[in-house]
């Protein structure tokens, strides 16, 4: 699921016709409040996110990682706020990138890293894009639990388990999470 796709209206106006369809847009009624400056600009993907932290999480403060493509953080509260977070580049964007805008890096795919120092130009590619990686997300829950007693921190997408081996932070490795949050918007529109 990518929030940067998108269907015809007329396509998604046949759908309709054919089945009980449930369209998720910043629309679609969700268990929590947006808080988001421009809640029409927020993810599918990160709308189902956040539901999947408010479902499993009642009243918890808890952020949302979700590795994949990008790396988004976001962040609902105890009272069921969705306040906002961040969007940085995955691991491969972050390969893709040094190969695409270098003359001379290879392109490389991920690997875990024995030593933070790199003896060889693949092994300190590797270093820095996996330890920055997972430096940055160690850093982005530090600066949460700063500010918001009792963090929980929910990590997710393609780069769940790779990462959740690395992270010093204490964390619940969801993959599936982003269904997870699906599955409970269905229900919540079905109820209601």
């Amino acid at each position: 699921m990518s929030s940067v796709s998108f269907i015809s209206e007329k396509t998604l106006n046949k759908l309709q016709d054919l089945m009980q369809l449930t369209v998720l847009s910043s629309a679609t009624k969700v268990p929590f409040v947006n808080l988001y400056k421009t809640p029409t600009t927020l993810g599918a993907d990160r709308i189902a996110l956040v539901v999947g932290g408010v479902d499993e999480f009642p009243e918890k403060n808890t952020l949302i990682i979700d590795a994949g493509t990008c790396i988004t953080f976001d962040f609902v509260n105890s009272k069921s706020e969705y306040l906002g977070g961040a969007i940085s580049p995955g691991i491969k964007m972050r390969f893709d990138s040094l190969n695409h805008f270098t003359a001379n890096l290879p392109l490389l795919q991920k690997d875990e890293v024995n030593s933070f120092i790199g003896r060889n130009t693949k092994e300190s590619m590797n270093s820095g894009v996996v330890n920055g990686v997972v430096q940055e997300i160690d850093g982005v829950i530090n600066q949460y639990k700063k500010k918001y007693m009792d963090l929980t921190v929910v990590l997710t997408g393609g780069d769940t388990k790779f990462l959740s081996k690395q992270l010093k932070s204490s964390i619940f490795a969801k993959k599936n999470f982003l269904l997870q949050g699906l599955n409970r918007i269905l229900i919540f529109n079905i109820d209601k």
